[in-house]
């Protein structure tokens, strides 16, 4: 909209404060106000859900794989043959054997529920979700038959074992005695404490050699899965659907989205019904437009009929209308984009500040999921955030626009 200059001049003047219309400056800043905070609101909610969802995905693949090959009963005898063949798969770029299996851990009288992962050597040395999450110790000390573990901070924090103790580990499903089945118990030291940063898994994940985890379940050369990792996560299914085949009658395959569907349907359920509900703020800001530019053409009629005997046109008019409400939406989106950034940077600082004053644990992992709050902005989103806070804003200022436009200067002066 490319105005003249005597339209940049009345425009630039509506936008201060008059000699008695400071109600309507108020009201103008009002609306600003709202609009950023309602930009402001939108960007930090949907980046704090994109980001839940990237870190989730990130630590739970980065665990789990793009999808897991699981054997029936939780044992995969013919494995070798399974493992080849996901291998040769198109689209999968590594498959690796693994052991999941739930037990039972006690250290010093204290007994905690556990999940046992065993997992080759050379995987556990290069998994970048362990390797760039280790509080103490080394993985790289963890060798086949060596009798090492690594052990999540949670777990050791319950527990209140440190780096070197030994950790006893309980197999229910023990030797044959007289008496009954005794427990398998097995003490293994403590060579690394990690921290991936989902509750869950810090607090009962233990990561030992394959060879380890076969010997203590009793497994012989048995896995319980084999985790396999796609060129893209987004198309796993497609990509598996040819080894799903193959291994039918001896195997399933579980890719990550069924693995844990409730989770992320329900962050993908929250993520729009936030940004429905929190549209509506900027959609309340632009009312506030809306209303401060209709007390403003009221205020400024005598001055609009005035303009209009001197030769402004309609257009002219509707022009200055429209560059005061869309000025105001303009500065509030901007100095809301500010805000949220900034929010955004000092997140985890804003959190903690707020538990002080309250007294309040407002993120307790156990709930969360997540060891601190999460954000990825999506300059997508933020774009669309943009333009739509833009477009209210100039829908908001066509009444009161087209209203000073229409106004007749011979029935205005003819009672001045």
């Amino acid at each position: 909209m490319i105005l003249s200059r005597y339209e940049r001049m009345i425009a630039k003047r509506y936008l201060l404060p008059g000699k008695g219309e400071g109600f309507i400056f108020l009201v103008a800043g009002i609306s600003l106000v709202a609009v950023m905070l309602g930009v402001a609101a939108l960007i930090i909610v949907m980046s704090v859900m994109n980001g839940f969802r990237a870190e989730l995905f990130d630590k739970i693949v980065g665990l789990n794989g793009h999808a897991v090959v699981q054997g029936y009963g939780g044992r995969l005898p013919d494995w070798q043959s399974v493992l080849k063949e996901a291998k040769a798969t198109p689209g999968v770029t590594s498959a690796t054997p693994m052991i999941d299996q739930p037990l039972l851990a006690t250290f010093d009288g204290r007994v905690e529920a556990i999940l046992v992962r065993g997992m080759t050597v050379p995987d556990i040395r290069s998994n970048k979700t362990l390797k760039s999450k280790i509080l103490a110790g080394n993985m790289n000390n963890l060798v086949a038959n060596g009798g090492k573990i690594g052990i999540g901070s949670r777990l050791a924090e319950n527990l209140g074992i440190q780096l070197g103790d030994s950790l006893t580990i309980i197999n229910p499903a023990g030797r044959s005695t007289p008496f009954g089945t005794v427990p398998r118990q097995v003490a293994y030291q403590v060579a690394a404490i990690f921290e991936v940063g989902v509750y869950d898994y810090d607090k009962a994940m233990v990561v030992m050699p394959m060879q380890d985890a076969q010997t203590l379940l009793l497994l012989g050369d048995v896995v319980g899965m084999i985790e396999v990792e796609t060129v893209n996560a987004d198309k796993v299914g497609q990509i598996l659907e040819p080894l799903a085949g193959k291994v039918a009658g001896r195997a399933v395959v579980t890719d990550w989205r069924q693995m844990n569907a409730s989770l992320f349907e329900a962050l993908a359920v929250e993520r729009v019904a936030m940004f429905v509900v929190l549209s509506i703020i900027v959609l309340v800001a632009v009312f506030n437009i809306l209303s401060s530019l209709i007390m403003l053409v009221r205020a400024k009629t005598r001055d609009i009929a005035i303009l209009r005997t001197m030769g402004a046109s309609r257009v002219g008019l509707v022009k200055i209308f429209m560059t005061v409400g869309v000025t105001i939406g303009t500065l509030g989106m901007v100095t809301g984009m500010i805000v949220g950034f900034t929010f955004l940077f000092f997140r985890q600082s804003v959190v903690n500040f707020v538990q002080f004053v309250t007294g309040q644990n407002l993120w307790d992992p156990s709930i969360r999921f997540l060891t601190e709050l999460p954000s990825k902005p999506d300059p997508v989103e933020i774009a669309i955030i943009c333009v739509m806070a833009l477009v209210f804003s100039f829908l908001a200022t066509l009444y009161p626009a087209f209203k000073a436009a229409n106004t007749d200067p011979v029935q205005v002066l003819r009672y001045e």
